[in-house]
């Protein structure tokens, strides 16, 4: 038998609002899936850094973006801007920002965003 299951964010999920950030997370289906939103002036390295101890972000990240815009840079020294209607994959070892005056919302379906 099929079977369908939909879960809200507002009355399912769990809440953690790290410094700058709010992180909604509910797992459907058997998959974790969290909604990011990111106040102007949000900083991986500022914001969260601290919190880990580690030098960069060391999740593996996979998301979307449906609002504002988020600039990720990579250990490796790349560096890439993305914005709403974006799909983004990040490896391990980066830091990120949100750019520019507007908070940022990305759904993510991997990564465990700061943990």
């Amino acid at each position: 038998m099929a079977s369908i299951e939909v879960k809200s964010f507002a009355n399912d999920g769990e809440l953690n609002e790290p410094n700058n950030a709010r992180v909604e997370t509910l797992n459907v289906g058997g998959q974790r899936i969290m909604k990011l939103t990111l106040k102007p002036g949000w900083k991986w390295s500022n914001d969260i850094k601290p919190n880990v101890g580690t030098d960069s972000c060391q999740a593996q990240h996979l998301g979307v973006v449906v609002k504002g815009t988020v600039c990720a840079s990579h250990d490796d020294g790349t560096e890439l801007t993305y914005t709403e209607g974006d799909a983004y994959s990040i490896a391990p070892g980066h830091d990120g920002w949100v750019v520019g005056d507007e908070e940022a919302v990305v759904f993510e379906f991997h990564g465990a965003w700061g943990e």
